[in-house]
């Protein structure tokens, strides 16, 4: 069974992972998401699910504002072959949830660690980070630092690429090593 808000959150503590969340409406895309909301600090992303053409898997996080090239990405991220969107019967089955709550957080239910987590580096430069915490009904916002011991905390060690630099690709770096909380 995938893990709910509740059990995300409650990993955030024992992680020491400071947070906020609001609640609000559903919202289902990034659009939606800039009518509504209001005055949260910090930078708003966009997350996509993504398979290569041999089944590898990402879920790639970036600034809202991104242009993130689907014929391209893959030189970037480390796919095999051009990447398409994941099915939303293989989204519920490998991060447990629903297509419009994709989120950097649902590496929670990836046991298997099927998913290589990308973070964009420019959406890394920021502070605080905003997400859903699993499903689209709430933000939460956590500093960039604890993003990155979330991940640790679920095996995944997230590759941090330059998406905005299609001269030097590939741009990848591993996640910085300590955190400042």
């Amino acid at each position: 069974m995938p893990a709910t808000p509740d059990d995300l959150f409650a990993l955030l503590a024992r992680e020491g992972i400071a947070s906020e969340t609001h609640r609000h409406p559903p919202l289902f895309t990034v659009e939606e998401s800039k009518r509504l909301r209001g005055a949260i600090p910090g930078a708003h992303v966009k997350n996509l699910f993504l398979k290569d053409r041999k089944d590898g898997l990402f879920l790639i996080s970036a600034l809202e504002d991104t242009v993130i090239d689907l014929k391209t990405v893959h030189e970037a991220i480390g796919g095999r072959g051009k990447v398409s969107f994941g099915s939303a019967d293989l989204l519920r089955a490998v991060l447990g949830v629903e297509p419009g709550s994709v989120t950097p957080f649902a590496a929670i239910n990836d046991a298997e660690r099927r998913v290589k987590i990308i973070l964009d580096a420019r959406m890394m430069a920021h502070e605080r980070i905003n997400v859903h915490p699993l499903v689209n009904t709430m933000t939460t916002g956590v500093g960039r630092e604890g993003l990155v011991a979330f991940f640790r905390a679920t095996g995944h060690e997230p590759a941090i690429v330059d998406l905005h630099a299609p001269e030097s690709r590939p741009a990848v770096a591993a996640a910085p090593a300590t955190s400042h909380l």
